[in-house]
């Protein structure tokens, strides 16, 4: 079966139905059998919290009680044990004290394994769908020049070899790839500057020191700017770029790269 990852969420009590119910464990890897705990031991606590008392509630499995708490269960019990085969585990709607013990008061619970719900694995795909949409037709819309600032923090210098074509290639590649990350990287008011930077410094317009801690131009060796120290060099300068001094200075490098 294929896991679709899903954020996890603990069924209310007020909303329970009586369903079948399928769970999955939430490890990359999954076994050919897996035992849930299923019973308190000092190894493996099985205890849940009631706000209302105040008190710890032992919890265990029994195939022959109506409820998942000891203190609830009457006469003598049968003991069941709880096992995901390969990965996955599946309850049946008349066994709703396993459903309840599963999920709403196992303490393993969106650590160990979660409840499958499809709606909200359709939602989750929904917004990853529309996020992606919204990337690549964010993307599409960008010049070449844009492109390639925002192409060049993911792939570094090797942009300056590619072709417009390329450019905008990889570029709707990346959106595609992780919308978030991309749509980050777009909105964020550097990366032109950065690019611009990074162009001169190719070019030779200006130079940065082999201890990259200072920026100097290439025609003269003048310091224009010492690095912050633990701050990236392109990242400083395009911050630099946006003050008084540093405007002056972006000003004829674009004129230089035109």
């Amino acid at each position: 079966m294929t896991q679709t990852k899903q954020k996890s969420v603990p069924v209310s009590t007020k909303n329970w139905e009586i369903k079948d119910r399928t769970y999955l464990l939430t490890q990359d890897k999954t076994p050919l059998t897996y035992r849930l705990a299923s019973r308190h031991s000092t190894r493996y606590p099985l205890l849940w919290f009631d706000e209302k008392t105040g008190e710890q509630r032992e919890l265990r499995y029994a195939t022959n009680q109506n409820s998942p708490f000891v203190d609830e269960q009457k006469g003598e019990s049968t003991m069941g044990h709880i096992v995901f085969e390969e990965g996955v585990l599946t309850v049946g709607k008349q066994q709703q004290n396993l459903q309840r013990l599963l999920s709403l008061y196992h303490p393993r619970i969106g650590s160990t394994f979660k409840e499958f719900e499809p709606h909200i694995v359709a939602e989750n795909e929904v917004e990853k769908i529309h996020a992606e949409i919204e990337a690549l037709m964010f993307a599409k819309e960008l010049d070449v020049d844009q492109a390639e600032a925002i192409l060049r923090v993911e792939k570094g210098t090797s942009v300056s070899k590619m072709s417009s074509k390329e450019i905008k290639r990889d570029l709707l590649l990346m959106a595609k790839k992780n919308p978030t990350a991309f749509m980050a990287i777009a909105n964020d008011e550097n990366v032109g500057l950065r690019n611009i930077a990074i162009k001169a410094s190719e070019d030779g317009i200006i130079k940065l020191s082999q201890d990259q801690r200072t920026f100097h131009w290439g025609s003269n060796n003048r310091k224009l700017l010492t690095i912050p120290f633990d701050e990236n060099p392109y990242s400083a300068i395009a911050s630099w770029f946006k003050t008084d001094e540093g405007v002056e200075v972006y000003k004829t490098i674009q004129k230089k790269l035109q």
